[in-house]
Order: C-alpha cells, then structure tokens, then sequence
C-alpha cells in the first residue's frame, strides 16, 4: 500500500543576522535532514523537547511556512514545489487542527459558518439547506449538540471548541490531519475525550494522522508509530509497542524516563548534563552528543545515519535509529 504522505530530506532553515561581524549571516537551523512517511490510517507521533522542530515539520507540510528543501508527496503529488493556486486544490485533502482552539476559531462566526467555511470554499456542498445538512452530520460525528450551529466560539468550553476545530477540519474530507499539540491546552478529563474521539474518528473514516506532541502518555495510548526529534532531526523511529518498551537511542531512553510512573525509582530517571546547544550552530557528528552519556569518538566526527535494526524482544519487529552505538560489535 503506497504511503498517503511522504517526506523526504525535508529542512527548515531560518536566516538570521551575522551580529558583530557585518555582512556575515547564519541560520537557524529548525529542520534538518527529516524523513519519513504515514500509511493510510495511520497515526505517526512526532515527539522531543520544546523547540525540537516538531511544529515546524508540520507547518512545512502543509506550505504554512516555505521548506528549504527536501521533497514532500501527498498521495503521490509532490507539494512542496507546487504554485499556490495548484496547491489550494490539494489542501482539501490535508487539514490541521491547532494547540489553542480559540485563537483558531473566529469569534465573529457562529459555528454553522465556521464549519460550513471550508464545505463553500471548496464546492463540496450547494445551498443552505445540503450546508446544514453537512454541518448538522458534521457535529455529530464530534459528538456536539446540533443546536450548537447557532452559537458562537466563546460560548463553549475548551474541550467543546477543540470538537468544533476538528470538524472544520473533517468537513472537506481530508485524507491527512495533522494535530500539532492539539490537546495539550486541555484539561485533563478534556485530552482523554478529545483522543479517545480521534481514534474513533480514524477507525470510521480511515483517516491518517500526523500527531505532533510532547506528552507522551497521550502518545502512547493512540499511536501506532513514534518519531523522535532531537535538534531538528530524527533519531528514532519506532512502532508503539517497541518504542515503550525497547527504546533504542540514548535521547529516546532519556525522555521515555522522564514520564512520571506509578511507583517510580531512583535508578529508573535519566537526568542529561548540560544544555540542548543553539540551532544556530549545532555539534558537529551527533547532534546529541554533548549530552549523551556514552559518546565516543567517532560520535563527534561523523553524523549517524537513521538505519534499521530488528527488535529482540519482538519477533519481526524493526525500528529504525540514527546512533553509532548500533554499530558495536555486542560484547
């Protein structure tokens, strides 16, 4: 089965001011070098420290902000080249769903307008009443009141207007959503509901998810696949169920242990020396390097490739890491 999203050597590079010394320019660099692809209903989580890139890796693909390089394919289309007015008629079938619900939503708007926004733009629905059809399904299916397409943003709570969010983004139906932190500003009984509903949402209609989150927890209960990013760049991939239970690289066992457990012990932390270093200028070899505990040489000089290697624990299983540790000959 082809992929429905393909990433390929995707980077972000910010220019920035030279400082001191004049006519000399750096860059931040916020993506670097990152890979990779969803299968059709399927849910990959893109994980790692604020400021990592997640966000910006999803904003990229969906022409938000320009790549640098790197190729993107939705469905077999390469959209990352594309002219706008070519790519308008693609955006239909990638929709996102934001961290704060209402800086999304237009308090202007009732929420029959606001759903019904893209249905128009699109042409997917003629005429007020087949509108309000649609929109009237569409609240159903996020499970609000279909008295609700009279009233406006503010009169819902949080967790109600991350529903009306997420039907937006199901009204031209897309084939891709992508949820960048989109129940992080939640309460808690509010992310059980709000991802308990995506995961129906994805089972009933087949959708694809790119997850961008720094909670694991709520990673770990409705994903099937896990990216972690360190610095802009991806040091692991992994499916749910090796990931928790055999991370591979040193970052990924590091923050797998800062999750809080029901009975946690003193050994299981891992606490990193130093600080991440500055995107502008990262480490040369590893980027992870500077902090990892069981560094060597060759981690210092040489960037470590992404490559597969099978699971012990789980017959068949693979997961892919960028680590040179791998490499060592088991002692």
């Amino acid at each position: 089965m082809n992929p429905i999203l393909e990433v390929h050597s995707l980077k972000k590079y910010y220019p920035v001011p030279g400082g001191l010394l004049p006519g000399r320019r750096g860059h931040v660099q916020a993506v670097d070098d990152v890979s990779f692809d969803i299968g059709k209903g399927e849910t990959l989580s893109i994980v790692g420290e604020s400021g990592c890139g997640k966000s910006t890796v999803g904003r990229a693909i969906l022409r938000l902000i320009e790549p640098t390089a790197g190729q993107i394919l939705l469905d077999g289309w390469r959209i990352d080249r594309i002219p706008v007015p070519q790519l308008r008629k693609l955006r239909r079938h990638m929709q996102v769903v934001f961290q704060d619900p209402f800086s999304s939503l237009s308090p202007r708007m009732t929420v029959r307008d606001i759903i019904a926004e893209p249905l128009i733009n699109f042409g997917l629905a003629r005429g007020r009443a087949e509108i309000d059809d649609r929109v009237a399904v569409l609240l159903d299916k996020v499970r609000l009141p279909r008295d609700a397409m009279c009233r406006r943003p503010h009169e819902f709570s949080g967790g109600q207007r991350q529903r009306i969010c997420i039907a937006r983004a199901l009204a031209p139906e897309p084939a891709l959503i992508i949820c960048d932190e989109a129940v992080s500003a939640l309460d808690v009984s509010f992310k059980a509901q709000i991802v308990n509903l995506l995961t129906d949402l994805q089972d009933e209609l087949g959708l694809a998810m790119l997850f961008i989150s720094h909670d694991l927890a709520i990673v770990e209960h409705m994903t099937h696949r896990v990216a972690v990013m360190y610095l802009g760049s991806i040091v692991e991939i992994a499916d749910r169920r090796s990931f928790f239970s055999h991370p591979t690289h040193p970052y990924s066992r590091a923050l797998l242990s800062s999750v809080p457990a029901p009975a946690p012990t003193q050994s299981r932390r891992i606490v990193l020396k130093g600080e991440v270093p500055s995107p502008i200028d990262p480490p040369a070899g590893c980027r992870f390097h500077t902090r990892c505990p069981y560094a060597f040489d060759r981690c210092r000089a040489e960037v470590p490739k992404l490559r597969e290697r099978p699971v012990a624990a789980h017959f068949g299983a693979t997961q892919q890491s960028a680590c040179h540790l791998d490499e060592l000959p088991a002692v």
